[in-house]
């Protein structure tokens, strides 16, 4: 199964694409979607063509997405949920399954601690994916979603398989 993970951001939209075979994982690509122009409208179609390109390039079976938490500053959350929302739409527009991961969750999966600070999880990313050149903290960070959303999807497919099992 090959997944894309993504980190939502309106300046900086993190992605990275791994292999899951079983619980082998391997690293394919990662990058960050940079948004271009002056106003909100532009940015939010230079990120959608851009993790459009990223799709049609890699082809990801999955997608997974890291969730908004909410801060005091509510134009930039509701800003943060607009990129959320074509982090969103991209991978729907391609049929894609998408997995929605709390950061407290993916920072557990990843490193075994909620709170891990962001050098533990790349950190922990490089450990789980040898050799992989990470290209930023966001890149990072879409990785982890992705090493996430491979545990979960993979316990949810063995749950369906058994219960499916269990009634034939």
């Amino acid at each position: 199964m090959r997944i894309l993970g993504i980190d939502p951001g309106l300046r900086n939209m993190g992605w990275g694409i791994i292999d899951s075979v079983g619980s082998r994982l391997s690293h394919v690509a990662n990058g960050i979607c940079h948004s271009s122009g002056q106003d909100l409208a532009q940015r939010l179609h230079s990120l959608h063509e851009q993790l459009t390109d990223v799709l049609h390039r890699y082809q990801p079976d999955q997608a997974a997405i890291e969730q908004t938490f909410v801060n005091k500053d509510a134009v930039a959350t509701l800003k943060l949920g607009q990129a959320r929302g074509i982090a969103l739409l991209v991978p729907a527009q391609a049929g894609l399954e998408i997995g929605e991961y709390a950061p407290n969750k993916v920072k557990k999966t990843v490193v075994g601690v909620g709170h891990a600070e962001k050098h533990q999880v790349e950190h922990m990313v490089k450990l789980q994916l040898p050799g992989v050149q990470i290209k930023g903290a966001d890149a990072a960070d879409a990785l982890a979603i992705a090493i996430c959303h491979a545990h979960y999807a993979g316990a949810s497919r063995g749950l369906d398989q058994a219960l499916r099992r269990a009634s034939a």
